[in-house]
């Protein structure tokens, strides 16, 4: 993990950890366990619920001021990427003082999850486990189909725990949690037509999974290209065929040794790594019919619907993992399409940066989303200094986190 992303981790972003570190892990604990008639259960019908500790625990020690009365979790079945019943699993907190009205689903970029100031608002939040419990990291039809049950179980049985019948409700991610969002608005239209969010928020966009891994090779973001690879052959046996024919063997072990670890531990190991090395054919191998198809199916968005919910999205141009093109591409193709976009690109900083000063606008727009406040149609684009930080926003983020951001961002601010 590079200096700057662990600042950032250790600093800002929170873990939504509602278990206590000795608490057993999910590959053990039978309360995941998929039903074998899984079948039978409708897309986004809960098959069983339980409360668990109402504790939210930072990644490292933070002062922050975060607590919460109520956690529950449901599993659920939604559909993965090949149209087969699976279970997946989601996280609904309810924080004190709460708005029960209001509801985000924040879809965390795996080992984070900045939801605060969303709770100390009063928000009620759900996060999902949107790559399901095989881990399909990246993998867009998943992760969209995961997020959107999510969202149906919730608003089915949330009320029975004091969330309102007719909330209204928004999503939120960054980064991989951003993957997430935008393939569920992506979707929704066809696969969930009768929700009706009133915003989707998503910042450091990967819109194409192929030019991501063309820019992150050789740099220190370069160990994402092995989990991302392998994550995907999880959801595709012809990719995981595949992969086990392409690799140089010699390179074999270390490759999987990279790619099963959590994302920090990828970006330690593969950081700097000529990510095609490993491929008998280089960079060639992933312009073969299997991964070229797979990457166009479930890595690039744009492909399956125009999200109907209104949109903010946000992008450092400095982004060194998804370059901004590809965010103005498909931001451009769903607007052509008749979506309700705001678009800031933002002059300073870079992916990880953004993570942080972007948050910040993403939070007063989502705000003003479940106030109920209308959202013009069409579409607008502005370069922006650090979101272009306002004293409103300031408000919301509390001054504890505001306080934070200033120590990461330094003279940005």
């Amino acid at each position: 993990m590079s200096a700057t992303m662990l600042s950032i981790f250790s600093v800002f972003l929170l873990i939504c950890a509602a278990f206590a570190a000795s608490i057993t892990p999910p590959s053990q604990d039978p309360w995941y366990e998929q039903p074998s008639n899984i079948s039978d259960y409708v897309a986004g019908e809960m098959i069983r619920s339980r409360s668990v500790p109402p504790e939210l625990e930072s990644f490292l020690a933070l002062p922050l001021n975060v607590s919460v009365k109520a956690v529950y979790q449901y599993l659920f079945r939604t559909t993965d990427s090949l149209g087969d019943a699976v279970a997946s699993a989601v996280t609904l907190i309810e924080p004190y003082n709460s708005d029960p009205s209001k509801l985000v689903g924040y879809q965390a970029f795996y080992d984070s999850a900045n939801i605060a100031a969303a709770l100390n608002l009063g928000w009620w939040v759900f996060t999902t486990d949107y790559e399901g419990l095989n881990a399909e990291f990246t993998v867009g039809l998943q992760s969209g189909h995961a997020v959107l049950d999510s969202t149906r179980v919730v608003l089915d049985e949330g009320p029975s725990v004091g969330l309102s019948r007719n909330p209204r409700y928004a999503l939120w991610g960054y980064s991989g949690g951003a993957l997430a969002s935008i393939w569920a608005a992506e979707l929704q239209s066809s696969y969930a037509p009768e929700l009706n969010y009133a915003g989707v928020a998503v910042g450091g966009t990967t819109p194409n999974t192929t030019s991501v891994l063309q820019t992150i090779n050789t740099g220190s973001h370069a160990g994402l290209a092995f989990s991302a690879t392998y994550g995907q052959s999880k959801a595709f046996p012809n990719l995981t065929n595949w992969l086990s024919e392409s690799l140089v063997p010699s390179k074999s072990a270390q490759f999987y040794s990279i790619a099963s670890g959590c994302l920090s531990q990828a970006t330690s190991q593969g950081s700097g790594q000529d990510f095609f090395t490993y491929f008998k054919n280089g960079e060639a191998s992933f312009n073969e019919d299997v991964p070229r198809s797979i990457h166009k199916w479930s890595g690039q968005m744009g492909l399956h619907g125009t999200p109907t919910a209104p949109m903010f999205v946000y992008k450092s141009t400095g982004d060194e993992i998804s370059p901004v093109e590809d965010t103005d591409d498909l931001v451009k193709k769903y607007c052509g399409a008749g979506a309700r976009i705001e678009y800031h690109r933002d002059l300073v900083g870079t992916h990880e940066t953004e993570a942080i000063s972007g948050s910040a606008s993403a939070l007063e727009w989502i705000s003003d989303r479940l106030k109920g406040k209308a959202v013009e149609s069409g579409c607008s684009t502005k370069n922006v200094l650090l979101s272009s930080l306002s004293a409103e926003t300031v408000a919301l983020l509390g001054e504890e986190l505001f306080a934070l951001l200033q120590a990461v961002l330094g003279g940005m601010l």
